[in-house]
């Protein structure tokens, strides 16, 4: 046995009439689990969403049945009660069935809704956590999102209900006193009513910005901006996007590896003007 084979051995195994709920991660395909890989290498159907990276599928079994379900704003896409029938339907015929979903299935993913569906339908499931864009696609783009000089809290904030609008019973003040460093999720066109919002409710119209397009593929990119100049960066960034609001941003200057490596250029060793103090760990 090689050692890529050996990585598999003991991992559970994909049953016939059984779906996982797969996360994909914010893009790179190396950010994929051993159990995401395990189910991509057993599946008779992918079911995947638009913002899973091409790479990724290119891991699945040869010959599975790579099914697009994605939803994209503003564009012809299916319905989630079609979706969530699709895996049913694939699944009671006995076909091993990955539901592949971009980031983590349960944070902004509509994993809960899918989940319940099968439960309703009898349909033995599994859930396979990812490295969500809020996390993992920020680190890509070089912002932390928590360093200890700047923030103990984050949150993360959806930018749309299903409706298309501002989410409602968000209690605006709280959130911007109380949340050092704020992540939007799908929030470009909501972003205008959002600053504003969070302006009205005290935060600093200088307060750093960064909207991180495509995060962790070969298309990232980054615009960074301030919090009164936000809405008018989102009408040049490409969905989809992660943005995240708060001093945390200012590290990037020094932590921006990937652009460091493309461009072999220096990093600035400590952007916050803060020298951390270093304790010893015994």
């Amino acid at each position: 046995m090689n050692r890529v084979n050996a990585l598999f051995e003991g991992l559970p195994k994909l049953e016939p009439g059984a779906v996982w709920l797969v996360g994909a991660g914010p893009g790179d395909p190396g950010l994929l689990t051993l159990h995401a890989l395990n189910g991509l290498a057993q599946a008779d159907v992918v079911v995947h969403d638009a913002l899973v990276d091409p790479g990724c599928l290119a891991l699945a079994r040869p010959g599975a049945d790579i099914v697009h379900a994605g939803k994209r704003g503003g564009r012809p896409s299916p319905k989630q009660p079609d979706i969530s029938a699709r895996l049913v339907r694939e699944a009671k015929s006995g076909k091993r069935v990955v539901r592949l979903k971009g980031g983590d299935p349960f944070l902004f993913g509509r994993g809960g809704e899918e989940a319940l569906a099968l439960v309703r339908a009898g349909v033995p499931f599994r859930i396979v956590p990812g490295i969500t864009a809020g996390i993992g696609g920020l680190a890509y783009a070089g912002i932390p999102a928590t360093d200890r000089n700047v923030n103990s809290v984050v949150a993360f904030i959806t930018g749309h209900d299903a409706t298309g609008v501002v989410p409602g019973g968000i209690d605006w003040a709280a959130l911007a006193k109380g949340a050092p460093v704020i992540v939007l999720y799908m929030a470009i066109k909501t972003l205008p009513e959002i600053s504003a919002r969070l302006m009205a409710a005290g935060r600093l119209a200088n307060e750093p910005v960064a909207l991180v397009s495509n995060a962790a593929t070969s298309r990232q990119s980054v615009i960074e901006t301030t919090l009164s100049e936000a809405a008018e960066a989102g009408r040049a960034a490409e969905a989809p996007a992660v943005i995240v609001i708060g001093d945390v941003v200012r590290l990037r200057a020094g932590l921006d590896w990937l652009g460091a490596l493309e461009l072999g250029r220096k990093l600035d060793g400590d952007p916050l003007g803060v020298t951390p103090e270093i304790r010893d760990a015994g």
